[in-house]
Formats: structure tokens, sequence, C-alpha cells
């Protein structure tokens, strides 16, 4: 096949483009392949710590699959497009009993994880319809989760807005609030979609505040997605209360990566029956069903209530002991005089840093932390969909909490180091600009 011959569709070209954060990895992967011999701190990954009572949980529902009745149809069968019924099952008792819900089957529905949902939901309700008016895809708290940038097949209606910044100097924190000054959801919108807890920020939008959206959408019959990818029951990595929200427009969207099983891409979304056919529809033209295997063991592993209580016990302080340990260490090694503000640590699995003034951009600074062997992820990823020119958006990073104490308090360590020297190089240039010119 001659690649100068065959043309990729408008679509094909636009699904083909390194967009958002995998632009970024590709160059960290480029970065530590160069760099054989060089040891760096890799402070930039996604993906969960293999955590061994996680993984014994695990083997412990493959054991008990691969010994029942069922492996065959499980494995050897296809199923349902809305999922493997046990499983539906399992997350319908558990929720009901849980939250004193009143869901049927007819309001689940099982994915190739959550990704998918979000792909889905924004071609079905999202782009132009058949009047020829742009629904828009809301993001209503930027920055968020950088997927969504790459979701939608017409990049002209995803739609994002800033929010008001709540910051302490004192204890050089803040946090992201919806601005409901700003924040307009009318019969434009398609849907809309934010993740709780938020990746990058790990920001986690109040009960109040995810019903004063809910309300807005409502009104003109707009779903509202609701990212749980970190979300309580399961993986649970909530640092502070929350109590997932429930209503006729929200869509409830969890996935079980970040409790153990990325690898089986185990998506699970729980709404109105008839936004979970539109769903469903899409999931059946495009992959038929999510992996029966993964279903399977998930089925085991919640209705024996084990994946709950193995993500309260375990998942969720490993990873609150990073984020103190990131917290902690910058407090003692950033300057105190320098604007630097890091996000409150209310849940995921990063932690997201603010030098406000940034003499550089993020991604030179980023540049600059590779020299001194640390990866981070520049933050300019996380604000798909924001049409307005903002500063911020240039002097944040996103930091992994997949590390080991030693390496994070290092990284953070020598990230303070270059910091100092940034904000210390902007004070002499500012020096010499005010400096008499002799000639």
């Amino acid at each position: 096949m001659n690649p100068a011959l065959t043309k990729l569709s408008k679509f094909g070209e636009q699904m083909s483009h390194l967009t958002g954060v995998r632009a970024i990895m590709k160059d960290i992967v480029e970065t530590l392949h160069a760099s054989k011999g060089r040891e760096f701190i890799n402070l930039s990954a996604g993906n969960p710590v293999i955590l061994p009572e996680v993984e014994q949980l695990w083997r412990d529902c493959t054991a008990d699959l691969l010994a029942s009745p069922e492996y065959g149809e499980v494995v050897c069968r296809y199923g349902s497009s809305q999922g493997y019924d046990p499983l539906i099952e399992a997350v319908v008792t558990d929720f009901n009993r849980r939250y004193g819900l009143s869901l049927t089957d007819r309001n689940i529905l099982i994915t190739p994880g959550s990704q998918s949902i979000y792909f889905f939901a924004a071609n079905a309700f999202g782009g132009y319809a058949s009047d020829g008016r742009l629904k828009q895809i809301i993001l209503p708290l930027s920055p968020d989760y950088t997927g969504y940038g790459g979701v939608t097949l017409t990049p002209e209606a995803l739609l994002a807005y800033k929010p008001t910044i709540e910051k302490d100097a004192r204890s050089h924190s803040f946090k992201y609030r919806p601005d409901f000054s700003q924040l307009s959801i009318d019969e434009n919108a398609g849907c809309v979609i934010f993740s709780r807890p938020c990746n990058p920020t790990g920001n986690v939008m109040t009960n109040e505040e995810v019903e004063k959206i809910a309300s807005l959408a409502a009104v003109y019959g707009v779903p509202v997605l609701v990212d749980s990818a970190y979300a309580p029951p399961f993986p649970a990595l909530n640092f502070t209360e929350m109590t997932p929200v429930f209503g006729e427009n929200i869509v409830h969207c969890m996935s079980l990566s970040k409790a153990g099983l990325p690898g089986e891409r185990i998506g699970i979304a729980i709404g109105s029956e008839f936004v979970i056919n539109a769903l469903q529809s899409f999931q059946t033209n495009s992959c038929i069903h999510s992996s029966r295997y993964g279903q399977a063991i998930a089925s085991r592993a919640i209705a024996s209530g084990a994946l709950a209580h193995i993500s309260e016990t375990v998942i969720r302080p490993h990873y609150q002991k990073k984020f103190t340990v990131v917290e902690n260490t910058l407090n003692q090694y950033l300057p105190q005089d320098i604007p630097w503000f890091l996000h409150r640590g209310e849940g995921a699995i990063f932690a997201w840093l603010w030098f406000d003034e940034l003499p550089i951009t993020d991604w030179e600074f980023y540049q600059q932390l590779k020299e001194v062997g640390i990866i981070v992820v520049p933050g300019n990823s996380f604000f798909p969909g924001l049409r307005e020119d903002w500063q911020h958006t240039k002097q944040c990073f996103r930091i992994s909490l997949t590390a080991t104490d030693d390496e994070i308090a290092l990284g953070m360590q020598r990230l303070a180091k270059v910091a100092e020297t940034v904000y210390q190089s902007r004070g002499a240039a500012s020096v010499r600009s005010d400096m008499p010119v002799t000639v």
C-alpha cells in the first residue's frame, strides 16, 4: 500500500493526531529511550501501582472463575452488548443498598473502560444536530481530564469554562471552583462532562456544586456525565468526605482501572434508561461488548464486598500518604517568598502544582526539570476546550503519586531547586532592566 496515495478521512486525520498529554508522553518516552544509563525520577505516570493486596484479590477472583462451570460461557462465547448479567446485578444490588437507590438492570451499561463512555456520549449528544445546530460538549470546570479533548468527532463542539480560584497564601494551597457567574448551559448544550475527584488536580466538587450543574442542565434535558474513575465506592480515591450524586439527568461513570484492572478495560455507566440505550447503541456498533473475563472477575469482587473494602483500607491510604510526602517536601524546600500553590489534596493519584507569575512557560520548566533528572507533566494539556488565552494554563504541573516515597521526596527537592533558580533569574533580569544604559 502506498501511503502517498492512501488518504485518511477528515475524522481519520483528526483521530490520528497526537493531542493533549499523549504528545507529552511521546516526548517522555523518547527522552527515556535517548538517555539510557541516566536515571530519571518519573513522576508523570498515570498507571496505578500494583499493590500486593489488590493483585491478590484479582488472582483470587480469577481462580474462582477458572474453577467454576461458567468459565466456558464467559470466555468462549459472545455476550450482551449491555454487559455481563452477574456484573450488572452486582452493581445494581451494591448501589441500591449503599445509596438507597432504585436501580434496575436497565440503568446499567458495562463498557471497555470509562473513556469509551465519554466518546459515545460526546458523539451521541454533542456535535451537529439533524437541524444543523451545533450541540456543545461542556466542561464546566477547567482544568480537567486531558482525554476529553479527543472524545468528540466535532472539535468545535468542545467548550470549557475557567474556574474561580480560592488561594491561601499562608499555606501555599488553593482550590478551583465552578464559576457559576460565567457557566452557561442552555438549548445549545448537548452534554456536560467533568471528573470528580478530578484528574489532574485532585479537586472534588461539592454535592451542592454538582447538583447546581445538574439542575441547570435538566432545564434543557441535557445529560451530565460525572467521571467517577477515582470516586467511592471503588476505587474510593477520595481523601475528603464525598458521596456520589445521582439524579434523573446524571450519568455516574465508573472505571475499575485504578481499582487494579486497567488491563481489562472495565467501565460502568449508571443513568436513565434513555441515556443508557443511546450509549449501548454506540457500543454495539463499535466493539460489541467489553471483556467478559474482566467483567466476570469484577462481578465477584463487587458482589462479595471485597473490592469496596480493599479500596478503603489499602488503595486510598496508599495514595493519600504519597500526597502528604509531596506536600511536606514542598513546604520544606520551596522558598516561602515564591508564589507557589499546591491544589488541596482531595483525591485521585496526582498532585497539581501552580507557580503564579512563572517567569518561563510550563514546557520550558519541564525541560529544565529533565536536566536534573525529574519528569512531570506540563499542565497546559489539561485545558481542553478552553477558548480564551489564560496565562494560568502555562503555570501548572501534574505530579504523579505512583513513585516511591523516597523518589517523590527527592523529586520535589530537585523541583524546588529549579523553581528557586528560575525565580531568581527573573529577579536578576528585572534588576538588569532597571539599570541605566551607558553608551
